[in-house]
């Protein structure tokens, strides 16, 4: 069997888009002289490649992370690599292209890039041998996925407090909130962010996990004093407090406190978790695995998680992810996004594929005779334009 075609398409959403009262701590929010912090990190784009095969067979993978750019990687740098290959091989592609992209890529959008195709590869494979990839990767080790719901985007505290009680009564044992207040409102802002951890805390009662989202705003002063005044809350994890190249201080952030520490979303390859290990930075990793090196990569970093004690529980719900939480034990549950509007862009992928995971009272299930990932294109899918 050999790759014959590598086609790329990037959906842009033209439909509508809510973001009134979507609004929470980013990288750029502790700058002076931003209007509209969030900007950078709201993304209205995605990234759909397929390959092609000489025997038929075809796989699908995505990238969500700086799409556009992804998709000119791919087209320009990638896909030479991969024509005339044999798609099954997929260690040796996946090295073929990390090691020829090494001078300009290591992390980031080559990252996506390349992730995106081996996701496809792996698919191809499951499709060809009429296997789901998660068997392929080491099989079931659960019977279900318990998830996560992962929205409480808002800073009303009395439509906080409703969501959090709808979605409890839906089921979900664990929810996670943002904070909603940036560095640059001092320590009103940190006691602001801090009673809408206690609203969701006193909504939910003491049997459901709570998880803290920082999306990489604050220093570490501000942090280390954050994580003291979350103390009661009984968290399950406070997640990217910090830039993500501040392992160093991750790491003296950990030793201060009792309450995990996650991070991961934004580092790549196992050579990046391998330095998280070593430096004792973090309890939780959470790559996402469209980002991280897709599925050959992902494999790679839940061995190394597991032999240190280190859970996994990937960024983002989708079903690249779920296929790595269903094989390993080192990943004990999901994150879930449900399907609502358009808001910061990471709802979109329930607008363009078909077969995505829907949670039932707060788990989700894989089919052990679908093959693959399990994703189909959705036919004219409305309000995108599509750039092939």
């Amino acid at each position: 069997m050999k790759i014959t075609a590598v086609r790329t398409k990037l959906y842009k959403w033209t439909g509508p888009v809510t973001t009134g009262d979507t609004i929470f701590a980013t990288p750029v929010s502790l700058l002076p002289f931003q209007r509209d912090s969030q900007a950078a990190y709201r993304f209205f784009s995605w990234l759909v490649v397929e390959i092609v095969t000489d025997e038929g067979h075809t796989g699908l993978g995505n990238a969500g992370l700086c799409p556009d750019i992804a998709k000119a990687i791919i087209d320009t740098k990638l896909t030479g690599l991969l024509i005339g290959e044999n798609p099954l091989n997929t260690e040796y592609l996946y090295e073929k292209m990390y090691r020829s992209s090494v001078a300009f890529g290591r992390k980031g959008a080559v990252l996506a890039a390349i992730s995106a195709i081996d996701i496809a590869l792996w698919d191809l494979k499951g499709h060809a041998m009429k296997t789901p990839v998660f068997m392929l990767l080491g099989g079931r080790t659960k019977e279900s996925i318990e998830t996560y719901y992962s929205r409480l985007y808002t800073r009303d505290l009395d439509n906080l407090q409703k969501e959090a009680a709808y979605y409890k009564a839906e089921g979900f044992t664990g929810m996670k909130l943002r904070c909603g207040y940036p560095l640059t409102e001092g320590r009103a802002g940190l006691k602001k962010n801090v009673e809408m951890v206690k609203v969701v805390r006193d909504t939910v009662g003491d049997d459901v996990d709570i998880m803290l989202e920082a999306y990489m705003g604050f220093d570490f002063a501000y942090a280390r004093q954050l994580l003291k005044a979350l103390e009661p809350y009984n968290l399950r994890w406070v997640e990217e407090l910090l830039l993500p190249d501040e392992i160093h201080n991750f790491a003296r952030l950990r030793q201060s406190t009792d309450i995990p520490l996650s991070g991961g979303e934004h580092e790549y390859t196992r050579f990046g978790f391998h330095d998280l290990i070593k430096a004792e930075a973090l309890d939780i990793f959470q790559f996402d695995t469209n980002r991280v090196g897709g599925f050959t990569e992902a494999q790679k970093i839940c061995t190394l998680a597991q032999l240190n004690g280190i859970e996994v529980i990937p960024h983002g719900g989708q079903m690249h992810n779920l296929h790595v939480v269903m094989s390993s034990f080192a990943s004990p549950m999901a994150e879930y996004f449900p399907q609502t509007g358009i808001e910061v862009g990471n709802e979109m992928f329930w607008y363009i594929f078909d077969g995505e995971a829907v949670a039932q009272n707060g788990r989700l299930q894989l089919d052990d005779n679908k093959p693959g990932v399990g994703l189909t294109l959705k036919q004219n899918p409305a309000h995108f334009t599509i750039i092939e």
